[in-house]
């Protein structure tokens, strides 16, 4: 019987072959590897956004971590994706909180469920997390129901004290959640941010990326913090026919579109340091859903001195481009296909890539 990596490592000659062909790796803007970022944690394994989710993450050989912000009713900022937590634990399951079922607009879209704002800490922290996919990911499923939700603070010491155990430092990727609604509601998200980070020893040694899909937050927190050696801003692009949240909230013009044109990330580059798009907007898929032409969007961006960071790489059939998808349907786990899309990517000179599975993208990196 094979193990997980020996079949990562047999069945990825086929896919590879397909990747080979593209020619001469191009460099990253610095030079170096691309980096490996545990989008939520090792969240193709375990739930999202927990200790054991960034325990494996960085066990798997992650270099940064992604711990996503939002803020409890008393104001401590905890680690989930959005602030509706529905999915993502098991709240509605509890009948205590049923009450707390509601209908919020958020970032201009209706939403319902149960949010972050409306509890306080020691109420979330009697959730438990549950997976978000279910049954598309059964090993992380299986976890439903033992872990907890975890403040920064708390991911901030326990990636603390991993690096030390392990020899190694390890990166934090927070991203800003909702800003604009957040500020809107009396509840803003960056101050408690920096001042969490301020307050670790670690956090003020070790590399942080702020990420956001807004943009006037990262303006400001330029503004506050300067460039610090250790600190990267991360702008973020949705859909390229959207609009940024906060933009739009101010009835302006410009869409994700226009920041992606040379001059568009001519003028990211006075305020942040890296850029992060979907895999699908620098290499589209055709019809099929096979893999196009790539844009020259990491081109563009080096061209303007920013890092390019993209996300999100799954190993689930129905995340991969259909000529690297592999037998067992759509919820069945192609670990050499998904090596084999991250490695096409990589050919293109990106400088990081988030991943749920970062075991797969430490494999496609370092094979490189």
């Amino acid at each position: 019987m094979l193990s997980r990596r020996d079949a990562i490592g047999l069945g990825s000659a086929a896919m590879l072959a397909a990747v080979a062909g593209q020619g001469s790796r191009a460099a990253t803007l610095r030079g170096g590897k691309p980096l490996v970022f545990a989008h939520r944690g090792a969240s193709a394994l375990r739930p999202e956004h927990t200790l054991e989710a960034y325990d494996k993450a960085i066990a798997d050989g992650a270099d940064y971590i992604e711990p996503d912000l939002v803020i409890t009713k008393d104001g401590v900022l905890i680690v989930r994706h959005e602030n509706e937590i529905g999915g993502t634990t098991d709240v509605a399951q509890r009948s205590e909180f049923a009450d707390r079922r509601t209908t919020k607009t958020i970032d201009g879209a209706p939403v319902t469920g149960w949010f972050t704002e409306d509890f306080t800490l020691a109420e979330l922290k009697a959730l438990r997390a549950i997976e978000r996919l279910g049954a598309t990911r059964p090993e992380s499923q299986g976890y439903d129901g033992r872990f907890e939700v975890p403040t920064f603070d708390e991911v901030i010491a326990f990636t603390a004290a991993q690096a030390q155990a392990s020899g190694r430092m390890i990166g934090l990727v927070p991203e800003i959640k909702q800003s604009g609604y957040f500020a809107s509601i009396g509840l803003p998200l960056e101050a408690p941010l920096l001042a969490a980070l301020a307050t670790h020893d670690y956090t003020r040694r070790c590399p942080v990326e702020i990420q956001s899909f807004e943009t006037a937050n990262l303006r400001a927190i330029r503004e506050k913090i300067g460039r610090p050696a250790n600190v990267t801003l991360l702008q973020l692009f949705s859909d390229f026919s959207q609009q940024p949240a906060d933009i739009a909230m101010a009835a302006g013009k410009t869409r994700y579109a226009d920041m992606a044109t040379p001059a568009g990330l001519a003028e990211i580059a006075t305020y942040a340091d890296a850029v992060g798009p979907a895999t699908r907007s620098v290499i589209p898929l055709d019809e099929q859903g096979r893999f196009g032409a790539p844009t020259s969007f990491v081109g563009d961006a080096h061209a303007a001195g920013l890092l390019v960071r993209l996300y999100t790489f799954r190993p689930e059939n129905r995340f991969l481009p259909a000529d690297l998808r592999g037998p067992g349907g759509e919820d069945a786990r192609h670990d050499a296909g998904s090596i084999a899309e991250m490695r096409r990517y990589i050919a293109l000179g990106i400088d990081g890539l988030f991943t749920d599975d970062p075991a797969l993208g430490r494999a496609a990196v370092d094979e490189v």
